[in-house]
């Protein structure tokens, strides 16, 4: 994990002892609260305790302004690089089909057929199950 040089060691100990602390504290209960904050000189080190990245916050003009570590970043561009890629294959591939294309009558009646095919099938195993059951029942007395 990279660290920004302007941290202090001590502090980084500090959130490190928390991270363990915190993994600690995960695995016998739930945790509410996955992030904790610890005050440096130039800000604030934010810890997600669940995954142990850090991000240094510092305060701009009353707004806490949060920014990513180098591996952070990386792994965030190596995603949005991957989303686009996707985005980009799904919009090709809506490209090559026409916006409004019904199916043609061969494929309604094919369609048509498959389902009648279905039903005719299932109708007849309803009756099969239909016959069973009335062959258990006992008969009237016809004497």
């Amino acid at each position: 994990m990279k660290l920004a040089l302007s941290i202090p060691i001590a502090l980084l100990l500090s959130v490190s002892a928390h991270a363990q602390q915190a993994e600690t504290k995960a695995d016998s209960a739930p945790s509410t609260n996955r992030f904790q904050l610890e005050r440096t000189e130039k800000g604030v080190v934010r810890l997600d305790t669940q995954t142990g990245a850090m991000t240094l916050c510092r305060d701009e003009d009353g707004v806490l302004a949060c920014r990513m570590q180098p591996d952070e970043r990386t792994a965030y561009e190596e995603e949005l690089e991957r989303l686009e890629k996707r985005v980009t294959a799904l919009e090709e591939r809506l490209s090559h089909t026409p916006p409004n294309a019904l199916p043609t009558d061969e494929e309604v009646d094919r369609s048509l057929s498959i389902m009648e095919r279905f039903l005719r099938t299932f109708m007849g195993i309803v009756g099969e199950f239909q016959d069973k059951r009335d062959a258990q029942k006992p008969q009237p007395d016809r004497t």
